[in-house]
């Protein structure tokens, strides 16, 4: 019956203390894993303008007390501001985020699939007609000949990049090869 009263999607009573405690110290925590960032990335991140300058100040500070006292002032700002967008954005940095991961593996399955043979190229400028079908033909052209002569994969990068461009980071797309590549990153 207490575990009643501490949930308060229950009976909508408020959270107890011990819940908003719980709820400041993870905030607290994502704004230390803020801290942790080079200035040029959270600048990226899109902030709150107040949040930004305290994080970027905490970094500048060396004594003890007042990195101690701006990570609490951290911690306040942080109550204000949606935690979810900050949480993704962190995941995405640190490697975590699956949709992020599913994406890239779409990138590379459509480049491996381009540079093995020429069917998947036509398939790939029907898929995405607004592609510069002649750069992206000298592209795949020129990464094979890299593969075949063993030398740094140049253009199979601006394969990559080109690919990058014209699929959007959204999850799986409608225009996502159906083919073997996709059951095999299943069964893993």
């Amino acid at each position: 019956m207490a575990t009643d009263y501490l949930n308060e999607d229950d009976n909508g009573l408020p959270p107890s203390r011990s819940q908003l405690k719980r709820d400041s110290e993870a905030l607290q925590e994502l704004g230390r894993e803020l801290t942790e960032l080079p200035a040029g990335k959270l600048k990226k991140m899109e902030l709150d303008e107040h949040l930004l300058v305290a994080v970027l100040d905490y970094q500048r500070f060396t004594a003890n007390g007042a990195k101690r006292r701006q990570m609490q002032y951290i911690g306040k700002l942080m109550r204000g501001v949606d935690p979810a967008p900050i949480e993704e954005k962190l995941a995405a940095l640190r490697g975590d985020a699956s949709a992020h991961t599913n994406w890239l593996h779409l990138l590379e399955r459509w480049r491996e699939r381009m540079l093995e043979d020429d069917k998947n190229v036509q398939q790939f400028i029907a898929e995405f007609p607004e592609v510069d079908v002649q750069q992206l033909r000298t592209t795949v052209r020129n990464a094979r000949k890299e593969r075949a002569e063993d030398k740094a994969p140049k253009a199979a990068r601006q394969l990559f990049q080109m690919i990058k461009d014209l699929i959007p980071q959204q999850g799986k797309q409608k225009n996502a090869p159906d083919d073997d590549f996709d059951n095999e990153d299943e069964q893993a």
